[in-house]
């Protein structure tokens, strides 16, 4: 594992921790092409997030620091969105916390990938077209996450659980089909970013940390991994709400349509070329019967065993 692969990583992060393609399913799809395949590996991909998490914490530190004194003093908005951000974090805790190990068995790939990010795909640009017929574009502002939405919300993540469906796609989704506003569903997004992707990466990096420091260059991947992603989606946070505004989600749900298609095409290639390479070889013809003919003579020679 080197240090650019590192910053390839950091910056693919970064680009796509909250847009709503799934920087997860990104991050495998980058490192099936660069070969990593091995468990270190794997949870970078994972604990890469916590810079995300920091971009986070750092552009919305005024609001964070506005709830923290609000909650000291009981403020009612204060805390009921700090109660919201705790129940929209828990469902998708608990599935995780069960289905861990299942979830990196069989859904780290580029074929499980590929499905989610269509899927999520039409889902988006679905709930873009029917919101574009009402009137109420929905709560405008982020207090308004009732307890219900955020519950609400919660649940929808829990879908995110599969890399290539998006953890801000779920949550954005979620939120605006509760009755919120496409920029106050992101900013919650961002909000429950902070414990839903801090608890993730603390989990594997106890779990698996020292898998990964022990690997050859893994420390130093780590750091500079960490320091780019922070940067990138520092960026990206601030532009991607600015967009939001604009032009909605449709655009992300044909781009994660056309990636996905790519990603199918390629992935069911790949599983069926083997196949046909082996079907081929064992088609009766000329040079196959004397390859076998010729192994038949072989096995003839030799000595026969007690």
């Amino acid at each position: 594992m080197f240090w650019f692969d590192a910053v390839l990583l950091g910056i693919l992060e970064g680009l796509t921790e909250f847009l709503p393609v799934s920087s997860t399913g990104h991050l495998i799809l980058l490192g099936a092409w660069l070969g990593h395949e091995s468990e270190a590996a794997k949870t970078l991909d994972i604990v890469i997030q916590l810079g995300a998490v920091l971009a986070v914490v750092v552009y919305f530190r005024e609001r964070l620091a506005v709830t923290v004194r609000g909650i000291l003093r009981r403020d009612p908005d204060s805390l009921r969105l700090a109660l919201a951000i705790a129940i929209g974090f828990l469902p998708a805790a608990l599935v995780g916390l069960v289905f861990h190990k299942a979830i990196k068995a069989y859904l780290f790939g580029p074929g499980p990938v590929a499905v989610a990010l269509i899927a999520g795909g039409l889902l988006m640009i679905g709930v873009e077209a029917a919101r574009r017929r009402r009137p109420d574009q929905g709560a405008p502002r982020v207090e308004d996450v009732t307890l219900q939405r955020a519950l609400a919300i919660g649940f929808a993540q829990c879908f995110a659980l599969w890399p290539g469906a998006s953890r801000s796609m779920t949550t954005i989704v979620g939120g605006q089909l509760s009755g919120l506003s496409t920029a106050a569903a992101a900013e919650f997004s961002f909000l429950l970013a902070i414990p839903t992707l801090g608890a993730a990466t603390v989990f594997d990096l106890a779990k698996n940390g020292r898998t990964l420091l022990d690997a050859p260059g893994g420390a130093t991947a780590l750091a500079v991994g960490l320091a780019v992603s922070f940067a990138v989606a520092l960026l990206v946070i601030a532009v991607f709400l600015r967009y939001l505004k604009r032009y909605g989600l449709a655009p992300f749900g044909w781009y994660r349509i056309a990636l996905g298609a790519v990603v199918l095409w390629l992935w069911l290639a790949s599983r069926t070329a083997p196949v046909e390479a082996g079907a081929a070889a064992a088609q009766p013809g000329p040079h196959n019967d004397v390859a076998a003919a010729g192994a038949s003579a072989s096995a003839g020679d030799q000595p026969s065993r007690p």
